[in-house]
């Protein structure tokens, strides 16, 4: 059967197609395969649905908004600005860019590197020799002087062709730039003015990315992506000195072991008395190791022959005295150990006034009696000098004595001179608390502790809390007495300070010495858990300030931030406080500063710990050795 053209294209039906003289009609496959691809896309459709309703992590930390302006980004309520080095001098130091790392700001630094083949810079260096040669021989034969500009960067040329050609050196392009994060313009502009004086001041000269504000922040992104391309040619020496994770070394020659530099794993051993003043304070939480850290600095010290003093609130160091023959004094209203704070110094080799001396002691026994008494009028205050005077009058210490010959008055003469004189009634009955009251024996009988050992530790913890702020006093104004007395290395440890700095006049008394110890050789340690009632007083900021060593360690959330602005702190440092374990903070000395891990000996850790189940433990074992050997003196 025959079948044309026209009738085989006119029997096609509409469903049937038409490839190469051959109709294939639509099978059951091929229906298959469209509902398949139907399906997928429908879901593809749903997936895209879904996707648009869920938070990505792109979603999270992309800002609300991004605003570009000619010199910096807006990136929501944050202001972003990016500087570049277009130049750098001759030579720069090792750690250049510390200054801009350690910057108390929020930044992000980029540094790219770009290494050019040694070939390509020989050649370009063999044209500029013949620039510069020529230079200056074409000034030798005009006559004109020589020019130390030009023969300098011949030299510099040629040095760097050498090195270059022997492999001790290779080049670069190098692009240095940082974006700083702020929260208004004028924060912004401020930033930007200090980096830019700080860099100016070792001849580096910056620009602000003007224009290029998204390229700037999207350089210094975790990216890896260099969109400013503004690089400067340097050979590896200067590379280098760029490396920015620089530690400072507290290594020295002399002085004790305070710990561990985190940094570098080397040792930190420093010298207090080697800086400005020999002062530290120590701040850290209930249980990070600041106890553990004095005690360990107090047994170091000995060693060297430094005399200490402590001042104990909780009797920690009483094994610390036992292990090294120190005299343990604890003063408490039934011990037998006494102060009279109406002590007085005894002169040393130099010319010292009376007047000056019983002037002074009379200040600071004021001091004491506004702990003692209470609220002070200005007339009862008036009163209180007179008296004062006059009880040492009695006792003959009158300008022009001989203080090694007198015998200071105590509390008892005081109230008797009070009784003797008008409008002191409702003085006197406030005071017999202290002389014939419940506190009597505390402060009214005359000194029987002697300073005649290299470690004397004040033990206060039998005092009640109502008496501690004045017999800490009491306690610091007789060593104080004794410091002025004879001059030699000496270390006061004050644990637990903010007993005194909850008063005034006592805070007042803690400053001065911390002011006036430098010329006794002595270097006082305040030591405080209670941060933010520390620092929030002047007098506690004073003391700081007045401080060359500080120690910061464990810190709490609710004490950070003013940590963190007393310091001057970097963001860094302080999640490093707020994560730090027991014996790790933050060591300052004079302007070097370095994360330390605080390290003791085997025999160290057993006479300064003060974890309580390993004191549980040593007990046991001391215990348990004295019991044996009471067996084997009875066998």
């Amino acid at each position: 059967m025959a079948f044309t053209p026209e009738k085989e294209v006119s029997t096609l039906s509409p469903s049937s197609i038409v490839s190469g003289g051959v109709s294939l009609e639509k099978g059951p496959a091929q229906e298959a395969l469209k509902q398949k691809q139907e399906i997928n896309k429908t879901a593809l459709e749903e997936e895209r649905i879904y996707r648009k309703g869920t938070a990505s992590i792109r979603d999270l930390i992309a800002p609300s908004s991004m605003k570009v302006e000619p010199s910096f980004v807006r990136l929501g309520d944050v202001w972003v600005r990016t500087l570049f080095i277009v130049t750098y001098p001759r030579y720069v130091t090792v750690g250049w860019a510390s200054p801009i790392i350690n910057l108390n700001a929020q930044m992000d630094i980029s540094m790219f590197f770009y290494p050019i083949k040694a070939d390509v810079i020989l050649k370009q260096l063999k044209n500029k020799v013949g620039i510069v040669e020529s230079q200056i021989t074409t000034d030798n034969e005009a006559g004109k002087p020589r020019d130390p500009q030009s023969e300098t960067a011949l030299h510099d040329i040629e040095q760097l062709r050498d090195d270059l050609t022997q492999g001790i050196e290779h080049f670069f392009q190098f692009g240095f730039y940082v974006t700083f994060f702020s929260k208004n313009v004028e924060e912004l502009d401020r930033l930007t003015n200090t980096v830019e004086s700080t860099f100016g001041s070792m001849l580096i000269y910056t620009k602000r990315a003007y224009f290029q504000a998204e390229q700037g922040f999207n350089s210094t992104m975790p990216l890896g992506n260099d969109e400013l391309m503004i690089t400067f040619n340097m050979s590896t020496s200067p590379l280098a000195s760029s490396f920015p994770f620089t530690s400072a070394e507290l290594t020295s020659d002399n002085g004790i072991l305070y710990g561990i530099n985190r940094h570098n794993n080397s040792l930190i051993i420093f010298d207090r008395f080697s800086l400005q003043n020999a002062n530290a304070v120590i701040f850290a939480t209930s249980g990070a190791g600041k106890s553990y850290a004095v005690k360990l600095e107090v047994l170091r010290s000995l060693m060297l022959g430094v005399e200490v003093i402590c001042i104990d609130p909780e009797m920690e160091y009483k094994s610390l005295s036992e292990a090294v023959g120190g005299t343990y004094v604890s003063i408490s209203l039934a011990s037998k150990a006494k102060i009279n704070p109406f002590d007085l110094p005894r002169p040393m080799g130099e010319i010292v006034s009376t007047e000056d001396i019983i002037r002074s002691a009379v200040i600071t026994i004021k001091g004491l009696l506004k702990l003692m008494l209470g609220k002070i009028t200005v007339a009862e205050d008036s009163i209180l000098d007179r008296a004062l005077l006059e009880t040492y009058a009695k006792k003959d210490i009158v300008p022009g004595a001989d203080l090694t010959t007198i015998e200071p008055p105590v509390m008892q003469d005081f109230q008797d001179i009070l009784e003797g004189m008008e409008m002191t009634g409702d003085l006197v009955l406030r005071l017999k608390k202290y002389t014939e009251g419940t506190f009597a024996g505390l402060l009214n009988s005359p000194t029987t502790v002697r300073m005649n050992n290299n470690l004397v530790i004040f033990s206060v913890r039998d005092l009640e809390d109502e008496l501690r702020p004045m017999a800490i006093y009491t306690i610091v104004n007789y060593i104080w007495n004794v410091v002025r007395s004879e001059r030699k290395k000496r270390i006061l440890v004050i644990d637990e300070a903010w007993w005194l700095m909850q008063n005034e006049d006592s805070a007042k008394f803690i400053f001065a010495l911390v002011k006036r110890c430098r010329k006794y050789y002595l270097g006082i340690t305040t030591i405080t858990q209670d941060v933010n009632d520390f620092l929030t007083s002047p007098y506690g900021q004073a003391i700081v300030t007045n401080s060359s060593m500080q120690l910061l360690l464990k810190q709490s959330p609710a004490s950070i931030d003013l940590i963190a602005r007393v310091f001057l702190l970097t963001q860094s440092e302080k999640y490093l406080l707020l994560e730090s374990g027991p014996g790790e903070g933050i060591f300052f000395a004079g302007q070097k500063h370095a994360a330390i891990r605080v390290v003791a000996s085997y025999s160290e850790d057993q006479i300064v710990t003060t974890d309580p189940n390993q004191l549980l433990k040593i007990e046991a074992a001391k215990k348990k050795f004295e019991e044996k050997l009471a067996e084997e003196k009875g066998g």
